[in-house]
């Protein structure tokens, strides 16, 4: 005897049809739960793998966004310690001309009458503004032939004679000092005391007590504040880092900066490192050394013009330097900043593509839901009145 339950072909299919709407409904309560209409491999391989590989090159660019975003900051400090040491070049230019402006004067008179030697021709030895000179004045030389021979040697208008036509008078615009005391006490002027200036290998006699010299202390304080402000820029550039990487330090091109724009390393940009410290811009240390004169020493800081003059030149060049490599790192920064909102924008493309191959629409599956519902009910209903041929049997059974 059969132990199988006969159905009848109404009701198996309505049966399949309850089946087959559960599984509707729990597919689209699973998608309501995830918000994903391909969750897996098994719902849509081709679409899940493509999503897959969108979302992993998205990440891969969102890695590289840091990278991007550290460069920026780097170029960026660079870019300020080049304005901060701009600044400062400018403000050594101002001391330059402030050295150059401040006037070295020579003056004093005699404190005796002008004699010539009456047996012989008597040389003078000075120092003008450190450089050696001699004035020869003949045996009994009148005090305005002594006058003419001194001026050639000192220059135009440095020497004349007083009101009463008897005693020297020195007026020059440098630094005149004489080799000798005899050199002094020669022209009349009083013997000195204390120690003389050192010009090369000589010294100077101790300065009269008649004279008076002007404007050296003061360029030579100048020319320490110079010299002061290149060690600040030297100190600037070598702070003028970030993240390790020091893009004006002058350590080398070991600090230039690669910057990569894909995962590949074949999309980059490399921003070379400058050397922005004072030796980097020529600019060079004021020492009692001149540049412009043979390199004697007492002749540097500052004393001479044409030294403060090939400084400035110097300065003047350096500035250039400093505002053509600020164009450099702003125009590279450009760059950088415009893969940096490329990236994002990419970024935010394949996010959007690979939302759209598997995110659900939650609005469409909330409808879904309550058709199914719906469908469920009805499908209910419908397996009732299959079986109501059977119950109407069973009646007839009671």
């Amino acid at each position: 005897m059969s132990s199988g339950v006969t159905l009848t072909s109404a009701t198996r299919q309505n049966l399949l049809s309850l089946q087959d709407t559960a599984s509707l409904t729990a597919t689209t309560q699973n998608r309501l739960a995830t918000g994903k209409k391909v969750s897996s491999a098994l719902d849509n391989p081709v679409t899940f793998f493509t999503s897959q590989s969108l979302n992993q090159r998205s990440g891969d660019l969102s890695s590289l966004l840091d990278g991007i975003s550290n460069g920026i900051q780097t170029i960026q400090a660079a870019n300020q310690g080049i304005t901060s040491i701009q600044k400062l070049v400018d403000q050594a230019k101002s001391v330059a001309n402030q050295a150059l402006s401040t006037q070295i004067t020579t003056t004093g008179t005699a404190s005796t009458a002008f004699a010539a030697s009456s047996t012989a021709a008597t040389t003078i030895n000075l120092f003008v503004n450190g450089s050696s000179t001699t004035a020869t004045i003949p045996s009994n030389a009148t005090i305005d032939q002594a006058i003419s021979a001194l001026n050639t040697a000192v220059g135009a208008g440095s020497f004349s004679k007083d009101t009463t036509g008897t005693k020297l008078v020195l007026n020059a615009s440098s630094d005149v000092e004489f080799v000798a005391t005899a050199d002094q006490t020669n022209l009349g002027f009083a013997a000195g005391s204390g120690t003389g200036t050192t010009y090369g290998a000589t010294t100077s006699a101790a300065q009269s007590a008649d004279l008076s010299v002007s404007g050296v202390s003061a360029r030579s304080s100048l020319a320490t504040q110079f010299n002061s402000l290149l060690v600040q820029i030297d100190q600037l550039a070598g702070d003028a880092s970030y993240n390790g990487v020091n893009l004006i330090g002058g350590k080398g091109t070991n600090n230039n900066l690669t910057i990569n724009f894909n995962a590949k390393g074949n999309s980059n940009l490399t921003v070379k490192a400058t050397d922005e410290t004072s030796n980097g811009l020529g600019l060079k240390a004021i020492t009692s050394t001149s540049a412009s004169s043979g390199g004697v020493v007492g002749q540097g800081n500052f004393l001479l013009n044409k030294d403060i003059n090939a400084t400035l030149g110097t300065l003047t060049t350096a500035s250039n330097t400093l505002r053509s490599d600020s164009s450099t790192f702003g125009s590279n920064l450009s760059v950088v900043q415009n893969r940096q909102d490329f990236t994002k924008n990419l970024i935010n493309v394949l996010d959007t593509g690979s939302a759209n191959l598997t995110n659900a629409d939650l609005n469409e599956e909330a409808a879904n839901s309550q058709a199914l519902s719906t469908r469920q009910s009805l499908g209910i209903s419908a397996l009732s009145l299959a079986n109501t041929a059977q119950q109407g049997i069973l009646q007839l059974l009671r």
